[in-house]
C-alpha cells in the first residue's frame, strides 16, 4: 500500500497534539503546569503565607491565580474597599465556590448547576504604608475536591491573550470554521491558547454494498495513516473465495480500554444501511458515566447476509479478548438476529424500540385512520405498566382497527419480547432502549454523515468525531466536578446520590425524587423479614392522570428493595416507589444500588490509553503510558513461552508495583487496580469459506501490505 502524504499528517500534527491534551484533563496531574505552560514556565508556585507582599494589587492576583490553576480550583474577586483617599485599601480573592449553593431555576423542582459549594478559602491583601499590598489572612482548606488537570476549564483561566485574539479576527471576518479556526490557534505557538474548547471561539460550527467511486483508495489511505499515527490501531478486512471484501472491522486501543468500563450493552448501529446513504457504515457502540455514546468499534458492510455479520462479529469479539456483551440491541432484522445467536448466544438480544416506532409511516401512512392507529400502537406500548396490560391493549389495537392480518404487527408482535418495554424490564440497558415517548438513540456520527457523504469525506472528518466526543466528555467531566445540582428533599438519599453520581444521571435521581411526591405507600404486610407495601402512584399519560399500584418489597435483613416496575433493573437508576419506601422507612441506601457506571469520582483507565486522533508529543503521562504499555507487552509475549517464565514475570511486576506505591510514584492511589490493555492487538485467523487479515503495526500480520490482493467494490 501507498503511504499517506506527510504534508496531510505534518497539517494535522500541532492540532492533534493540543487535542490530545483533554484526555489527560481528566486526572489530577502533578505535571499540568509544565504541559500547559511548557518548562520555561512550570516552576511550582509556593503556598500563600500571611505576611507575603506584592507591589501591586495585579500582582497578588497574578500570583493566586497561578497558585490556583496549579493547585486545581478557579478564582474570583470577592469584595475590595477603597480608603480616603480613593485607592484600594484592601481587596478578598476567593475560590469560585464559595458562597452557599443556590439555584436560580424558577421551578424549584428542576434547578440548575450551581458552582457555589461553600468553600472558605481564601487570601485577604491589605494595602500597607511602603505602599504594597500583604497577605493578612491566608485560608487554604477547600470543601471540595481539587484537580490541577481540570483547572484549565474554570472561567478565569480560559481567557485568551492577544496574540490569539489577533489571530482569531481575521478568521472570523473571512468565515472560518471552528476547528480550522482551533487549529490555527495552535500555530500561533502560544502558551495562552488553551481553553481547548472550540465552542469558547463563537465561530459557526441500506442497503448500500458498494463503497462509492474512490472508496477503495479512501479506505487503504484511511488504514495507512491511522497506522502511522497510532501503532495499536487495528483492522480486518474479510475477503471471501475470490478475493472480494465482504465486510471491513476496525479499532484501536481506546475503544478496547473503554469496553471494559462500560461494555456491558451495547448498541450494534446499523443506522446508515439503508439506501438513504452512500456508505455502508456500522458502529459498536455504548454509554458512558454521562449517558453520552463511546465507540467501540466500527465496520463497512458490503454483503449484507448472516455470514457477513457472523465474521464482524467474531473479529469485534476476539478484538474484545472473548468477552461478549451482557446484553446487545439492534435493528430488527433477520440476519441480524442469526448472526448475534451464533457469535452471542448467551448475550441478551434487543431490538431498538425507537427505530420500530419510525417505521409506522411506511406501513400504515397510507392507512385512512393512521394518526389513531399510531396513537393506539404508542399507548398500548409506552404506557402497558405490565405483560398483561399490553396483551390486552394490542388485542383491542387489532380488533379496533381490523389489523389481525397484518403481516408486520404479526410479525412484531412474535417478537414482542425482543421490544416491548412490559418485557424487557428485568434486563439491564444502561438507558440505550427507549421507555417513554420522544425518546431516541442518536447515532455516534450524527451531524458528520448525511446522504451525500463519501466515503472519503468520512474518513477526513473521522478524526474530528473521535475529537469531539471526548471533548464533550471532559466537558461533562469538568461541569460534574465543579458544579452540583441542589437537592429538592432534604432525604440523606438523594444528597447520597448528588455526591456520587454525575450531573446526567443525577437529573435523572432527581426525576424519581419529584415523581415520588405523587406517591402514597400503605402500611406493610410482612413474610418473616420481608416487608410488603402497596405503592399507588398517579402517572400521566397524554394530559390524563393514570392510577396505578406496585407491591414494592422490603428486606429487613439486607436491605434490599424491589419494585414490579423494574427500573433499577432496567436502567440503573433507583425508582421513585422504592424511593418513598425507603425514605418512609428512613433507611440508608444500600451500596448495591449506587452503580459505579454513573460515579463521576472515578478514573477509568481508557482515559490514559491514546485514541486514534491523538499525538503524543504534548502529553507526558500519555508518553510514558504508551512506553510502558509496549515494554510490559514485549515481556509477556517472551514469558508466555513457559509456566516458569510466566511465574517469574508475574512475581517481578508484582514486587516492582508494591515498592511503587511504597515509594508514591506517579501512581495515583485513586487510580482503581486493573490489569494494563494489551499493547499490541494483532490477530491472524482464519474462517470457513472467507480469509480474514488483521494488521498492527506491532503484532505482524499473515501477508504484507505490498501483498494483499483483494477487490473492493466501488
Amino acid at each position: 500500500m501507498a503511504g499517506s502524504s506527510k504534508s496531510s499528517n505534518a497539517e494535522n500534527a500541532n492540532v492533534d497534539s493540543l487535542r490530545n491534551l483533554n484526555v489527560s484533563l481528566l486526572d489530577k496531574r502533578d505535571n499540568v503546569m509544565e504541559i500547559l505552560y511548557g518548562k520555561d514556565g512550570s516552576e511550582s508556585v509556593e503556598e500563600p503565607k500571611v505576611g507575603m507582599s506584592f507591589s501591586s494589587e495585579e500582582e497578588v492576583r497574578l500570583y493566586y491565580m497561578k497558585y490556583a490553576k496549579q493547585v486545581g480550583f478557579g478564582v474570583s474577586k470577592r469584595s475590595s474597599k477603597p480608603g480616603d483617599n480613593g485607592k484600594l485599601r484592601y481587596f478578598t480573592l476567593a475560590c469560585v465556590q464559595q458562597g452557599t449553593p443556590k439555584s436560580n431555576a424558577s421551578n424549584i423542582l428542576k434547578p440548575r448547576p450551581v458552582e457555589k459549594m461553600g468553600c472558605k478559602a481564601k487570601i485577604n491583601a491589605a494595602l500597607t504604608l511602603d505602599g504594597r499590598f500583604t497577605l493578612s489572612t491566608v485560608v487554604l482548606e477547600h470543601t471540595h475536591a481539587l484537580s490541577p488537570g481540570k483547572a484549565i476549564f474554570f472561567r478565569c483561566h480560559k481567557r485568551l491573550g492577544s496574540k490569539a485574539k489577533r489571530k482569531l479576527e481575521p478568521n472570523e471576518t473571512s468565515g472560518i470554521h471552528t476547528s480550522k479556526n482551533f487549529k490555527s490557534l495552535v500555530e500561533t505557538k502560544s502558551s495562552e491558547n488553551l481553553p481547548l474548547e472550540e465552542k469558547d471561539y463563537q465561530i459557526d460550527k441500506t442497503r448500500q454494498h458498494q463503497l462509492g467511486v474512490g472508496g477503495s483508495e479512501a479506505l487503504r489511505n484511511f488504514f495507512i495513516r491511522m497506522q502511522q499515527k497510532n501503532d495499536h490501531f487495528f483492522y480486518v478486512m474479510d475477503v471471501d473465495d475470490v478475493c472480494q471484501v465482504r465486510n471491513v472491522f476496525w479499532a484501536d486501543a481506546r475503544c478496547k480500554a473503554a469496553y471494559e468500563s462500560f461494555g456491558d450493552v451495547i448498541t450494534f448501529d446499523t443506522t446508515y444501511l439503508t439506501k438513504a446513504y452512500k456508505i455502508p457504515l456500522v458502529s459498536f457502540v455504548g454509554v458512558n458515566h454521562h449517558g453520552q455514546l463511546i465507540l467501540f468499534g466500527c465496520g463497512l458492510i458490503l454483503s449484507e447476509d448472516t455470514n457477513s455479520f457472523v465474521s464482524l462479529f467474531e473479529s469485534w469479539l476476539r478484538f474484545m479478548n472473548c468477552q461478549a456483551p451482557d446484553a446487545i440491541i439492534t435493528d430488527q432484522d433477520k440476519a441480524l438476529q442469526n448472526a448475534i445467536a451464533r457469535v452471542f448466544p448467551r448475550a441478551q438480544h434487543r431490538f431498538c424500540l425507537w427505530q420500530i416506532i419510525k417505521r409506522l409511516p411506511e406501513n400504515f401512512g397510507a392507512h385512512s385512520q393512521y394518526e389513531a392507529i399510531k396513537s393506539n400502537l404508542q399507548s398500548c406500548v409506552y404506557d402497558s405498566s405490565s405483560r398483561d396490560e399490553f396483551e390486552e391493549s394490542w388485542q383491542k389495537l387489532l380488533e379496533r382497527y381490523k389489523l389481525h392480518d397484518n403481516a408486520w404487527l404479526n410479525l412484531l408482535y412474535g417478537e414482542r419480547h425482543l421490544w416491548v418495554p412490559s418485557y424487557l424490564k428485568n434486563t439491564f440497558l444502561a438507558g440505550m432502549c427507549t421507555l417513554q415517548r420522544g425518546e431516541g438513540m442518536n447515532s455516534f456520527f450524527d451531524d458528520y454523515v448525511n446522504s451525500k457523504t463519501t466515503l472519503k469525506q468520512f474518513f477526513e472528518q473521522y478524526d474530528n468525531v473521535l475529537r469531539r466526543k471526548v471533548e464533550n466528555e471532559i466537558t461533562a467531566d469538568f461541569n460534574s466536578f465543579s458544579t452540583q445540582i441542589p437537592c429538592i428533599t432534604h432525604y440523606s438519599i438523594e444528597k447520597q446520590f448528588q455526591e456520587v453520581y454525575t450531573i446526567a444521571k443525577f437529573k435523572e435521581v432527581q426525576d424519581e425524587f419529584r415523581g415520588f411526591l405523587y406517591c402514597v405507600a400503605s402500611l406493610p404486610t410482612c413474610e418473616g423479614s420481608i416487608h410488603l407495601y402497596q405503592v399507588a402512584d398517579e402517572i400521566k399519560v397524554d394530559g390524563f392522570i393514570k392510577h396505578a399500584k406496585f407491591c414494592v418489597a422490603f428486606n429487613e435483613d439486607n436491605s434490599e428493595v424491589k419494585c414490579p416496575c423494574n427500573l433499577f433493573e432496567f436502567k440503573g437508576i433507583l425508582c421513585r416507589h422504592a424511593l418513598r419506601v425507603l425514605t418512609m422507612l428512613h433507611k440508608d441506601l444500600s451500596s448495591k444500588y449506587i452503580l459505579d457506571r454513573w460515579r463521576k469520582d472515578l478514573k477509568r483507565k481508557y482515559t490514559f490509553v491514546k485514541s486514534s486522533y491523538d499525538d503524543l508529543s504534548g502529553n507526558l503521562e500519555a508518553q510514558r503510558y504508551d512506553k510502558l504499555t509496549k515494554s510490559f507487552f514485549e515481556v509477556a509475549l517472551i514469558a508466555s513461552k513457559s509456566e516458569e517464565a510466566c511465574m517469574k514475570s508475574i512475581s517481578h511486576v508484582s514486587q516492582l508495583k508494591g515498592e511503587l506505591v511504597h515509594h508514591g510514584s506517579s501512581c495515583d492511589s485513586s487510580t482503581p487496580s486493573h490489569h494494563l490493555p494489551g499493547a499490541s492487538l494483532g490477530i491472524s485467523m482464519q474462517a470457513p469459506h472467507h480469509t480474514l487479515e488483521v494488521m498492527d503495526r506491532d503484532g505482524g500480520m499473515s501477508t504484507t501490505n505490498q501483498d494483499l490482493r483483494v477487490n473492493i467494490r466501488e
